[in-house]
């Protein structure tokens, strides 16, 4: 079911499906929430999924400004529309960075956080000038040209070999979300700070989903992280790249069931 928030510091939309306890399922760049819609529909048997589309994608407006707090306190102003008091929280790659400010700026509202192919860390400066040059290439040429370069190699080898299906079809989503929300979520991206210590304070379990061939969040780069929190469930998945609510669906649903019954002991 779509609902929308819409308060002086949050407009946007998402979906709530499922009755009991709540996972907050919140998606990363270029998506919308449909991108969970295969763990929405496997745990919305146990659990009540909300899957926001954060602001700039999908149903949800671009909203400014826009940052990583930002989207932090619209999923809050979610949490707070719904009467929730404790929530799981999972986000994807840059949903993770939302996730992990919400840990920092709202730590009684929080059950659990996931890391789905994300990462405390701020970005390096190799990174932040890679940022860089995909802004001057949206800026010079538009989404498109840049989705199609970049969408690929967010899937493993064996991804794009077995199923490049699944790569087109996140080529489209990309290619619905507007040029402007782009460039505001990577100048988002480029300004948020290190939250290892949210990890190290985290009070709750903390998962962290990580496939061996990401190249965008390489595991070699989030594996010291895990041990950081003081509950910490950890599944590494082979022939997966960046994309693992996709490419290992079912793992990836189960690794979430199982990280959801947990936080309810």
């Amino acid at each position: 079911m779509w609902k929308e928030v819409n308060d002086q510091n949050a407009i946007g939309a998402y979906q709530v499906n499922g009755e009991g306890a709540p996972l907050l399922l919140i998606h990363g760049f270029p998506e919308n929430g449909a991108i969970w819609e295969h763990q929405q529909n496997k745990l919305q048997e146990r659990y009540r999924v909300i899957t926001p589309d954060l602001p700039g994608s999908g149903n949800s407006p671009l909203t400014y400004p826009l940052s990583i707090e930002s989207m932090a306190d619209f999923v809050h102003a979610i949490v707070l529309a719904e009467g929730i008091d404790k929530v799981v929280i999972a986000g994807h790659s840059m949903g993770g960075y939302v996730a992990l400010a919400f840990a920092e700026k709202y730590p009684h509202l929080l059950q659990g956080l996931g890391l789905v192919h994300s990462t405390a860390a701020a970005d390096t400066e190799e990174k932040k000038e890679a940022r860089r040059k995909s802004i001057k290439l949206m800026e010079q040429y538009g989404a498109e040209a840049f989705i199609r370069q970049a969408v690929p190699g967010m899937f493993s080898p064996a991804t794009k070999s077995s199923q490049p299906a699944l790569v087109d079809a996140l080529v489209q989503m990309g290619m619905q979300c507007r040029v402007e929300a782009l460039l505001a979520y990577y100048e988002a991206m480029l300004r948020r700070p290190d939250r290892k210590a949210v990890l190290e304070k985290a009070g709750v379990p903390v998962l962290f989903i990580i496939g061996k061939d990401d190249t965008a969040v390489p595991i070699d780069s989030v594996l010291p992280q895990v041990t950081l929190p003081r509950r910490s469930s950890i599944h590494i998945f082979e022939d997966t790249g960046h994309m693992g609510m996709w490419e290992t669906a079912e793992a990836s649903t189960l690794a979430l069931q199982q990280f959801m019954d947990f936080c309810q002991l």
